[in-house]
């Protein structure tokens, strides 16, 4: 086997660079590539060069959308890999002057610029620039001891870890119950869900039997949350695939107690400091002082993370997959911009001057944008324009509130399921549903019912492996298969309806047999909870437009419903024939192709004709070079993540 000094890595990489390696992207990312001690080389069309030479990058005249390989020799191999293929597959790399002043809120279709040539790039996570000194977090990692309990001292030892639970969903309901003081409401949100985790009938029950065959309370934790955390991590829905740092941070956590030590606090960084760490978890951000913090560098992490939802909510610019942060020492100056992904390590004067000019430019855009919050948004023209959030948990309500949602235009109701790790039950899902409906009085809350297969595998539900599972047995056509299954979620809906603002939404709807057989179900529902005297409604029922036959079939299914929904992100990928999830095709996965915004225009077409609101939850909904098309197309609600509300709102003003 080869030492780490010698490890060598390949990849392929689509270069996305727009008009390929010319003089710029190819010495920016010759910059990058300098900044790794790994030997890293190109191959196409036969030939090769060294990524730490330009001339010879540019000698290999390589296009965009052109296929390269890229290799890496050295202990960083994997890190420096990581980078460079995101440069090459950023399609605006090297084709904007570094350290322009970054675009306005209102600035449609522009995209924000490297902070400086010699940036890294990492994942935007949280929008925003922040320049400010480095505050070191890098707590030492937490091994399993592994001993071996006697089969006499394990009740103490149960008793260690019931006690060390214990004391961790006291400090996180400290937190939930803190936060409206403080006005972070939604990190209570998250909170509630953290101690959720702590008590948790499957977590607790692997970590019992695992003390009760002779593990320490320690190791226990640790094992039982690293297998739980592997099932969200093996999923593909990045969403959930981001819930396994939540367990690892309660495991951890956990175990610390059980020990009885804690994690270095943040609790003392200075005002304006920029966290560096590895990661950094929804635990530990819930117990920091927000309002001191510039901004935050990890080395890991993802965009859909509770560390990247609650920095959002705090307004807190973040960065995720900056290597080498250990190496930075404490109080070096950081500049981050959290919509590009870049970072500046100590900052020349220059470069200084141009983020502190940035930064107060933010500052009042970000001013002029919290005046939207409570603002219902009109055209010019005066037509009205709902701009409502998508969710997937109830913990999610406070961020959208916070961030000026005017409803819940989509409530994905399949990651309650997956969160749970097993069906829920009919009260279970009652509860759920009313604390959406309940949390936006005289607004629309769209649930859409249970959305499985495909990429989304519910523990306690079964579904057979399929060739092509995208295409199968999911959506709808799983749940009219499974009435029992669906039964019990149409009699929830129907109880939580009676507060007058739910809409039961269905996804991957293709004939309009298939709502035939759904208003049969729901009057079979009806008619049980009637007879048994239990309060009840019958909301509307609307449909995601997210195939092709869906599209087609416009006029007749618009007959059927009270509302559609277009659901850009599967509709774009059917359409396109090219899996969203797969980067090779990627070019040919865009809401924008003229093939997709034919159907979206066909469907609104069919909407207005029957009289029905024509609504999207996909993506594409929050692009503001897009929005003007779809309310002159005649959509009257636009659905998003709710960072994004506010930022909507205000183009919708402008049009």
């Amino acid at each position: 086997m080869l030492s780490d000094d010698h490890l060598t890595l390949e990849r392929r990489v689509i270069v996305r660079i727009r008009d390929g390696l010319h003089a710029r992207p190819a010495a920016q990312l010759v910059k990058r590539a300098r900044g790794y001690a790994a030997e890293l080389w190109l191959d196409h069309g036969g030939k090769s060069a060294s990524a730490k030479n330009a001339v010879k990058l540019m000698l290999l005249a390589v296009k965009e959308n052109a296929e390269i390989v890229l290799h890496a020799e050295g202990a960083d191999a994997a890190a420096a890999l990581d980078e460079l293929t995101r440069f090459l597959e950023t399609e605006d790399e090297g084709t904007l002057s570094p350290l322009a002043p970054s675009a306005s809120p209102g600035a449609a279709g522009t995209t924000a610029s490297p902070l400086a040539p010699a940036a890294r790039r990492g994942i935007g996570a949280s929008p925003g620039v922040a320049l400010g000194p480095a505050f070191r977090y890098f707590p030492e990692t937490l091994e399993p001891p592994h001993h071996h309990v006697p089969e006499a001292a394990r009740p103490a030892e149960a008793a260690r870890y019931e006690a060390a639970a214990a004391r961790a969903a006291a400090a996180l309901g400290q937190c939930a119950a803190l936060a409206p003081e403080s006005g972070d409401a939604p990190i209570g949100g998250i909170a509630d869900a953290l101690v959720e985790i702590v008590r948790d009938a499957d977590l607790d029950a692997a970590i019992r039997l695992r003390i009760a065959e002779g593990m320490d309370a320690v190791t226990a934790v640790l094992d039982a949350g690293g297998e739980i955390a592997a099932t969200f991590a093996g999923l593909s829905d990045a969403y959930m695939q981001a819930r396994a740092e939540d367990v690892l941070s309660v495991s951890r956590a956990i175990a610390l107690a059980c020990l009885g030590r804690q994690d270095p606090s943040i609790a003392t960084i200075a005002e304006g400091a920029v966290i560096i760490a590895d990661e950094l978890t929804a635990w530990d951000l819930a117990r920091a002082p927000g309002a001191r913090i510039g901004g935050i560098v990890c080395t890991r992490g993802a965009a859909t993370a509770h560390a990247a939802i609650i920095a959002r909510t705090r307004g807190i610019p973040a960065v995720f997959g900056i290597a080498r942060l250990e190496q930075v020492a404490d109080g070096t100056m950081i500049g981050l911009d959290g919509s590009s992904g870049d970072v500046v390590i100590d900052p020349d004067a220059a470069t200084l001057s141009a983020l502190q000019a940035r930064v107060r430019g933010e500052s009042a855009a970000r001013d002029a944008l919290a005046a939207f919050r409570d603002v219902a948004p009109r055209t010019r023209a005066g037509e009205a324009i709902v701009i409502a959030a998508n969710l997937g948990s109830v913990g999610e309500i406070g961020v959208a509130r916070q961030e000026g949602a005017m409803g819940i235009g989509l409530f994905r109701t399949e990651l309650l399921f997956i969160e749970a790790r097993r069906p829920l039950g009919e009260d279970e899902q009652v509860v759920a549903y009313e604390r959406l409906a309940t949390a936006f009085p005289g607004q629309h809350v769209t649930i859409r019912t249970l959305d499985v297969g495909g990429d989304k595998p519910v523990p306690g539900i079964d579904i057979p492996a399929e060739d092509n599972p995208f295409l199968g047995w999911r959506g709808l056509r799983y749940c009219l298969d499974r009435p029992e299954l669906f039964a019990v979620q149409l009699r929830a809906l129907l109880r939580a309806a009676v507060h007058g603002n739910l809409r039961i939404m269905l996804p991957m709807v293709s004939d309009p047999e298939e709502l035939r057989r759904t208003r049969a179900l729901i009057e079979t529902c009806r008619a049980a909870l009637a007879a048994a005297g239990v309060p009840h409604a019958v909301p509307p029922l609307g449909i995601m437009i997210e195939t092709p036959a869906a599209a087609l079939l416009a006029d007749s299914l618009a007959a059927e419903v009270a509302f559609f929904s277009i659901g850009t992100n599967d509709l774009t990928q059917y359409i396109m024939a090219a899996d969203r999830m797969n980067p090779r095709v990627s070019g040919l996965n865009r809401p924008d192709h003229p093939a997709v915004m034919r159907a979206i225009e066909m469907v609104a077409a069919a909407g207005q004709r029957a009289g029905i609101p024509v609504c999207m939850c996909g993506e594409a909904a929050a692009r503001p070079d897009l929005i003007p098309r779809f309310v002159q197309l005649g959509l009257t609600e636009l659905s998003m993540t709710p960072a994004a509300v506010l930022r909507a709102k205000e183009v919708v003003t402008l049009i």
